[in-house]
């Protein structure tokens, strides 16, 4: 009986309930979960009305947007890089789809059409500075970024009055089984995402170039393919969210997208990616991106200055940076220490 309950089938070891959560609690992307759950919880305290039926209803459309575009960033940020690209991309995307259509449902199919095409250029020219012209990623995305702004000055001429066209404005509203549409879209990414990252093969060799592209490269695996099309499937990422801002809003500015690149990065960081790649979580990357918000309706809430949240979210980054490392730290020793009462490996200080 000992036997069958230790062992599956074809003798492998079935782990017991207790080794299942104890793994849980290591794995780098669990701590969001009851960090986001005492979130809640204490914000009635911090700012009273905040966990209204109304308050969540204006908020858990942000959340959804921002966890869309950080799905983008987590990508990039799993092939060891950082997108500064975001705020001119959803600039942009917002600005297209709204100028565009004029209002009328009529032009909102070609206007997405070129919201589809200036994000496919955006992430075209950002992986050729990255993977042809070896900029370090940093630098390649923080000048496409400037050429996406002189773009938007070139079709604005500095002012943007124009309103989305009503389908856009519905989408962007309307409930279904009295659920957000946002939410329904992000949820559905969120599903693809993570299903193509753990159950295919695309997936499993995209976390293998982000975590050691020599090794890719030696495997045979197209390492500038993948890097190429990280950056393509990141801006179509941002430009998804920004369509969806930009019905949300009714008129977005022309800095529409400035919003959304430290958030999009702390959501990452929050979720559990490593800032030097390899491993991520979108699923991860979303409970953080409803944390970042619920803070945001926090901080404002209680009446604190936009100064005093932008040092919020740096210090949310460098904590959450910090927990990880010492996580981290903590499940390589009891590793080591497990092999070592194995016999694996020589015990500390032995010769070797």
């Amino acid at each position: 009986m000992v036997v069958e309950h230790e062992l599956g089938r074809f003798g492998t070891r079935r782990a017991r309930p207790a080794e299942r959560t104890r793994d849980l609690v290591r794995n780098p992307y669990f701590p969001i979960w009851p960090a986001t759950a005492l979130l809640f919880l204490v914000s009635p305290l911090i700012a009273p009305g905040s966990m209204a039926t109304s308050a969540l209803s204006s908020t858990i459309p942000f959340a959804a947007i921002l966890a869309i575009a950080s799905i983008g960033q987590t990508l990039v940020i799993q092939q060891r890089g950082l997108d500064l690209s975001v705020p001119g991309m959803i600039s942009l995307a917002t600005i297209i789809v709204t100028k565009y259509p004029g209002g009328h449902n009529s032009g909102l199919a070609s206007a997405l059409a070129l919201v589809v095409g200036a994000a496919v250029a955006a992430g075209i020219v950002n992986g050729f500075a990255v993977t042809r012209l070896r900029v370090t990623p940093l630098i390649a995305t923080l000048g496409v970024n400037a050429l996406i702004l002189g773009v938007i000055l070139q079709i604005t001429g500095g002012s943007s009055t124009a309103t989305p066209a009503p389908a856009l404005v519905s989408l962007a509203f309307d409930k279904t089984g009295g659920v957000p549409n946002t939410v329904l879209i992000a949820a559905g990414v969120i599903a693809v995402v993570s299903l193509v990252m753990r159950r295919t093969a695309v997936g499993r060799r995209f976390v293998i170039v982000g975590t050691s592209a020599p090794a890719a490269y030696v495997a045979g695996i197209p390492v500038r393919a993948y890097v190429w099309g990280t950056y393509v499937a990141a801006a179509l990422f941002y430009a998804l969210a920004a369509v969806l801002l930009a019905g949300y809003v009714g008129t977005p500015g022309l800095s529409a997208g400035n919003d959304y690149l430290l958030p999009s990065i702390t959501a990452v960081v929050l979720g559990g990616a490593s800032l030097a790649g390899g491993a991520g979580s979108v699923v991860g990357t979303a409970m953080g991106a409803v944390f970042l918000i619920q803070l945001q309706q926090d901080v404002f809430g209680a009446g604190a200055p936009t100064s005093v949240q932008y040092l919020i979210q740096a210090g949310v980054i460098g904590t959450a940076m910090a927990l990880r490392n010492l996580h981290l730290g903590a499940g390589l020793r009891n590793a080591l220490s497990r092999d070592r009462r194995r016999g694996q490996l020589p015990a500390s200080g032995a010769a070797t």
